[in-house]
């Protein structure tokens, strides 16, 4: 088991309630997330910074 900071961008135009589905499911990729943040938003270019702490096998 390895515990690991993960730290993406993602476009955060989606529904506000499939945001956190969608958060969630990115964030599979490295492993199951135990908890994340949107650490950052660029109102700009809706683009936010997300921070995870994920397990992965």
């Amino acid at each position: 088991m390895k515990i690991q900071l993960v730290e993406i961008e993602m476009d955060i135009t989606a529904a506000p309630g499939e945001l956190a589905m969608a958060i969630e499911s990115k964030l599979q990729e490295w492993g199951e997330p135990l908890r994340w943040a949107i650490t950052a938003v660029d109102r700009e270019t809706n683009i936010a910074q997300i921070e995870a702490i994920a397990i992965a096998e």
